[in-house]
């Protein structure tokens, strides 16, 4: 079992909702832990998370016994003024591609 994510401090450049999203982007099947984990967030956090993009438009669930599958709204439109005509595709290209390179050439520090 998968203890509370170690505690981030500072600053960083992505949101946790931005960050929930690349992870369901990459798998639409994927589980609420495996969110968490991934992400370094509490299966909590995660939750309302998924939640605040549901009641937004940008994702929705199918339910199939124990399994959740996501479909997030690519066309919608980024909240933020900043990003104004930016679509969730636009977003997700940059972040699962990254996420992708991050996983199969990992940084060490």
């Amino acid at each position: 079992m998968v203890g509370v994510p170690e505690p981030h401090t500072g600053w960083t450049f992505i949101t946790n909702h931005a960050r929930v999203l690349a992870a369901i982007a990459d798998n639409p099947n994927v589980r609420i832990r495996d969110i968490a984990a991934r992400c370094r967030l509490t299966e909590r956090a995660v939750q309302r998370i998924i939640s605040d993009l549901e009641q937004d438009g940008y994702l929705s669930h199918t339910r199939d016994g124990r399994t959740n599958t996501y479909r997030i709204e690519p066309d919608k439109v980024l909240r933020h003024p900043a990003e104004a005509g930016l679509s969730v595709a636009s977003l997700l290209s940059l972040l699962v591609q990254d996420e992708t390179e991050r996983v199969s050439n990992p940084v060490t520090q």
